[in-house]
């Protein structure tokens, strides 16, 4: 089964998106900890694409869609701006997070800890950001 959201990229959304995916997760037999922690993974690449692939242009879109397989959850977040390819992301210690005093990028941490695997794909225009999640026990 496929749920569907599309919103403009207006920080405003967020909410809108978390309440969706936290919806969607409530069908299945997720703890509550896990929940939160893929709320927050799905919540930041949003976040990250609302605020810096489209500079916060309510006149831009994303969709997300989330598809349940199996045991597997399929979370596709798809928008038309300037792509980031999160699987090239070299996450830092963090200790060389604190040593740089730098705002930003624990967020990109964080999914790269939460979710199973992540993909990136550009196709007949459109950037595709796929994370998987195992519901597997």
């Amino acid at each position: 089964m496929t749920h569907k959201i599309r919103v403009s990229c207006s920080k405003s959304n967020l909410k809108t998106i978390r309440d969706f995916v936290n919806s969607v997760l409530g069908e299945h037999e997720i703890p509550e900890k896990e929940m939160n922690l893929i709320i927050v993974a799905i919540d930041e690449v949003c976040s990250n694409l609302i605020i810096h692939s489209h500079s916060r242009n309510s006149a831009d879109e994303l969709e997300l869609k989330i598809t349940s397989e199996s045991e597997i959850l399929i979370f596709e977040i798809i928008d038309k701006g300037e792509i980031f390819n999160i699987t090239d992301y070299t996450v830092p210690t963090m200790d060389k997070v604190i040593k740089n005093k730098k705002n930003g990028g624990i967020g990109l941490i964080l999914v790269k800890m939460i979710m199973d695997r992540i993909q990136i794909e550009k196709s007949e225009g459109l950037n595709v950001c796929r994370l998987y999640k195992s519901l597997a026990r």
